[in-house]
């Protein structure tokens, strides 16, 4: 497969493949250096490393559902996040 690298240097992914790996608008591929040149996968949240969060909640506060998050930022709603 062949895409086509923009004069501000910005490629555009067939839809298939995005929907393949997963991804949607807002997440983020990781591009990974390897001996046989680059691999490029999605970057997942690494839902471990939240639990240390957990004594910074108010006690009876919801708990938060990233997917359904996601769901609504994707949808256009909610806020956008840019790291």
């Amino acid at each position: 497969m062949i895409v086509k690298i923009t004069s501000k240097r910005q490629v555009t992914f067939p839809a298939r493949v995005l929907d393949a790996m997963g991804v949607g608008p807002g997440d983020q591929l990781e591009l990974q250096e390897s001996s046989d040149g680059f691999i490029l996968r999605p970057r997942r949240i690494d839902y471990s490393k939240l639990g240390t969060l957990r004594d910074k909640i108010p006690s009876g506060h919801p708990p938060f559902d990233i997917r359904k998050f996601r769901d609504q930022r994707e949808q256009g709603y909610g806020p956008s996040i840019r790291s």
